[in-house]
């Protein structure tokens, strides 16, 4: 059955997954600072993993927010540490395309595999609510309209499969144990925090350094970009509105070519077009994602946030932080 919402808002404790991750960590800072909730973020530190996310608000006064460093794949540390909450919000996973076509065994293992154990630990442990993130690569690619929740799932890299895998896990488990899962497909993320091989992060401090910027194929790839804060105020309602067992689209219908929105980064880097330097295209490179989104708009959720103004800001926020990015970056490169 679906709970009230009421029952949902009340103070509740969190376990979420990968929140020392780029959309995590937003949410994490998002929940603390609009709700009375507390939080345990469960993550396993791999290189999109950063505890400087997320440190001022582990070490606050108020104790809200604890760390558990812990993958998901391990059944144990999964059973150690998630009894006693009330919500768990999933968002560890694998999730670049480009590792994924290197190493496709990593990906299933952890999104396929990772998923059916935190579902499953999950399952005994009287959970509230289960919100599953999900990616609307999952549908592939469309040339023309946009991608209804019930579509078939058509995923064209083993990440965009693996996460389609975990997907039907979790939904699995509503049927066949009752967990109370609600799942979110959204599309491109942008934002503070990002891991800085993204292409928003990555172009913006490649241009900042005064280095070229790879663009893949003809830039004709089109991408529907939504801030990070956006994104997580949709989860939260879906976590307190949505119907267990469903399925939720998350877009912010601002659709940009990479070659428009490189251009965008160059003015407001101070750069010119010398800095594009075309590349080889993505193998199996899906040239357009979009999604429809009158199920989200449904339970009251509206875009806060234009894509002009969320993308000045980030700009700025790597701008003013290079003490955050600049050693991700010299990780990378080694």
């Amino acid at each position: 059955p679906t709970r009230r919402s009421s029952d949902l808002n009340k103070n509740m404790n969190y376990f979420v997954t990968g929140a020392a991750g780029f959309i995590g960590s937003n949410y994490v800072r998002w929940l603390l600072a609009n709700s009375d909730h507390s939080v345990t973020v469960f993550d396993k530190l791999t290189y999109a993993g950063n505890l400087e996310n997320i440190r001022d608000l582990v070490d606050a006064p108020d104790g809200r927010c604890k760390f558990i460093q812990g993958d998901i794949c391990d059944r144990d540390a999964v059973e150690a540490a998630l009894p006693g909450h009330d919500i768990v919000v999933h968002f560890a996973a694998e999730s670049h395309v480009d590792r994924s076509i290197e190493d496709p065994y990593a990906f299933v293992h952890t999104n396929v595999f990772g998923t059916n154990v935190l579902c499953d630990v999950a399952r005994r442990s009287d959970i509230e609510r289960f919100v599953h993130i999900s990616t609307d690569e999952t549908y592939g690619s469309i040339d023309v309209g946009s991608f209804h929740e019930s579509d078939r799932l058509v995923p064209r890299s083993p990440y965009s499969a693996a996460k389609a895998g975990s997907d039907l896990i979790a939904l699995s488990y509503v049927t066949t144990y009752g967990l109370p899962v609600v799942v979110t497909r959204c599309s491109n993320n942008y934002g503070p925090y990002q891991f800085p091989e993204k292409l928003i992060p990555l172009f913006t401090t490649n241009l900042l350094d005064g280095h070229k910027v790879p663009l893949y194929g003809d830039g004709g790839n089109i991408r529907d970009w939504i801030h990070v804060e956006d994104h997580n105020r949709a989860v939260q309602v879906v976590l307190e509105h949505g119907e267990i067992g469903e399925v939720y689209n998350i877009g912010a219908h601002n659709e940009i070519t990479n070659r428009e929105i490189t251009y965008r980064l160059l003015e407001l880097c101070g750069r010119d077009e010398s800095f594009i330097e075309p590349v080889a295209d993505r193998l199996g490179h899906d040239r357009r994602y979009s999604v429809d989104i009158d199920r989200i708009s449904a339970l009251g959720w509206k875009l806060a946030r234009d894509f002009e103004t969320g993308l000045a800001e980030t700009v700025e926020w790597y701008k003013a932080r290079r003490d955050w990015w600049e050693p991700l970056k010299a990780r990378i490169s080694r």
